[in-house]
C-alpha cells in the first residue's frame, strides 16, 4: 500500500462515509432505509479505496476467502450467537433485565424466517464494514510492524472512539465497547483473517436483534447490562486465547497493474 500521505485522507473518507449512515440516514433525515444505502455504499467504497491504495481489497483488509477463513466465520458466529444468549440468561437472573411487560404476539413461522433472513443481512453489513475501518485498514498500513498487544490496544481505541453516536453514554458504554474491541482484534490476529473477527462481531449484532423475536425483555440497569456485555466480551477472549493458534497477521501484497 502507498504511504501514510495516501491512506490517512483515505481512512478519514471511510470513517466519514461511515458516520454519515447514522448521523444523515437515522439523526438527521430519520429515514432507516437511506441510513441503510449508506451502510451498503461503504463496501464498495472500501474496495475503491484499497485499489486506491495499491492492494487487492481482500488482501489489504483481510479478507481472503477460503474453507479456513469460512470456518473462522462460523465459528465466530456460532460462539457469539451462544454467548449472547447466555448473558441475557444471566442478566435475567440478576434483575439486569426483565421480561417485557407487553411481549408481541409471536409472528408466523414464514414470517419469522423472513424477519431473521432480514436481520442477518442488516447486521452483517454493518459488521463487516465497521471491522474493515477499525481492524482492517489499519492491519496493513505501510511501514508499521504490528506487535500483537499494539495493534490489539490500538485498534480497540479506534473501535471505541468510531463509536462517536454513543460516547455520551458514559465510562461503561466505553469500558463495553472497548471490551468488544479487544475480543475483535484478538480474533484477527491469532486468526489471520478478519473473518473472524466478522463472525463474532456479526454474531453478537445478530443475536441482539434476533433474540427478542421469542424472548423479548426490558432492560432495567442499562450501567449494568453494558458492564455485563463486556464481561461477556472478555469471556470469548479468554476462550480465543485458550484454544486456538496464534498465525498473526500477514502483510499485503500489492496488486499487479491493471488488476
Amino acid at each position: 500500500m502507498r504511504r501514510v500521505a495516501h491512506w490517512a485522507p483515505v481512512f478519514l473518507l471511510l470513517f466519514a462515509w461511515y458516520q454519515a449512515a447514522e448521523g444523515v440516514g437515522v439523526l438527521w433525515l430519520n429515514q432507516p432505509a437511506i441510513a441503510a444505502a449508506i451502510m451498503l455504499g461503504f463496501l464498495p467504497l472500501a474496495w475503491i479505496a484499497a485499489r486506491a491504495l495499491g492492494a487487492r481489497p481482500a488482501v489489504a483488509y483481510g479478507l481472503c476467502w477460503s474453507g479456513r477463513n469460512a470456518a473462522w466465520l462460523a465459528a465466530g458466529l456460532a460462539l457469539a450467537l451462544a454467548a449472547k444468549a447466555i448473558s441475557l440468561a444471566v442478566g435475567t437472573a440478576l434483575n439486569i433485565v426483565v421480561p417485557a411487560a407487553a411481549p408481541p404476539a409471536a409472528p408466523a413461522a414464514w414470517q419469522a424466517a423472513g424477519a431473521l433472513g432480514w436481520l442477518a443481512l442488516a447486521t452483517f453489513v454493518p459488521s463487516l464494514a465497521e471491522d474493515i475501518l477499525a481492524r482492517g485498514f489499519w492491519s496493513r498500513l505501510p511501514a508499521w510492524h504490528w506487535s500483537a498487544p499494539g495493534f490489539v490496544l490500538s485498534t480497540s481505541l479506534v473501535y471505541t472512539l468510531n463509536h462517536v453516536y454513543r460516547l455520551k453514554n458514559g465510562p461503561a458504554e466505553w469500558f463495553m465497547l472497548f471490551c468488544f474491541g479487544l475480543l475483535y482484534a484478538t480474533a484477527f490476529w491469532r486468526s489471520g483473517t478478519l473473518w473472524a473477527a466478522v463472525g463474532l462481531h456479526w454474531g453478537w449484532n445478530l443475536a441482539g436483534q434476533s433474540i427478542p423475536l421469542g424472548w423479548p425483555t426490558e432492560v432495567v440497569d442499562p450501567v449494568s447490562a453494558r458492564l455485563l456485555s463486556g464481561l461477556t466480551h472478555l469471556a470469548m477472549l479468554a476462550l480465543v486465547l485458550g484454544i486456538t493458534p496464534c498465525v498473526g497477521l500477514r502483510r499485503a501484497r500489492p496488486a499487479p497493474p491493471g488488476g
